[in-house]
């Protein structure tokens, strides 16, 4: 498969490529998007001119978009009712994006769309990078101090168990991302369980291109 990546920082990107391969359980080639994104703000601003571009100009299969869900509302099933969209959740936000940019877009290269797959680490793409090596870190933990006013960690220290630092250098960012998504092997079961809405959203999405609606 041909497919482009979307995230907030090139190491978030480094870890997101490995994963993708993990839950489609096949290398595929990458497909270089036209803009790049700093942070939220930035992937949602770009993502509609990513996928006109991906649509018209390359022969690109799919799209994956991830992004932090910083302290935003965390996605729940709820959000899976047909026709339902929380303002809040990045998830709905992100998914939204794509209804609306592809409503109106004629086929290209033998395809009607470009296919998507989105996910939303909560509350940062370290928890997932911590997943299995630190128990406590998980997407229902976080839900729960957000519930209760009482986070149960901050991002910043999630930082700081996956690089040492608050502030990593690129090279050392890329370097520890990888180091522990390849820790799985190719299983994501795990990373499903502990964050089954957030990465759990991604892996569904990706294994529906399977079979696309």
């Amino acid at each position: 498969m041909k497919i482009a990546l979307l995230s907030e920082s090139p190491g978030d990107e480094a870890a997101l490529r490995v994963l993708v391969e993990y839950v489609l359980k096949e290398p595929f080639t990458l497909v270089p998007p036209s803009l790049r994104a700093r942070g939220w703000p930035s992937v949602e601003q770009v993502l509609p001119s990513i996928i006109r571009h991906l649509h018209f100009n390359t022969d690109a299969d799919g799209l994956v978009v991830s992004v932090d869900s910083d302290d935003s509302v965390v996605h729940t099933a709820d959000h899976e009712v047909v026709g339902y969209h929380h303002s809040g959740c990045r998830i709905c936000r992100l998914r939204g994006v794509f209804r609306r940019t592809t409503k109106n877009l004629p086929p290209a290269h033998g395809r009607k769309r470009v296919l998507r797959a989105v996910g939303v680490a909560v509350p940062a793409l370290e928890a997932w990078l911590l997943c299995g090596r630190d128990t406590s870190i998980t997407e229902a933990a976080w839900i729960a101090g957000q519930e209760s006013g009482r986070l149960p960690y901050t991002r910043k220290e999630l930082k700081w168990k996956v690089y040492g630092t608050e502030r990593p250098t690129l090279p050392h960012e890329i370097k520890r991302a990888v180091q522990e998504v390849t820790r799985h092997q190719g299983d994501v079961r795990r990373l499903e369980n502990d964050f089954p809405q957030g990465f759990g959203c991604l892996a569904r999405d990706l294994r529906g291109w399977k079979t696309p609606a």
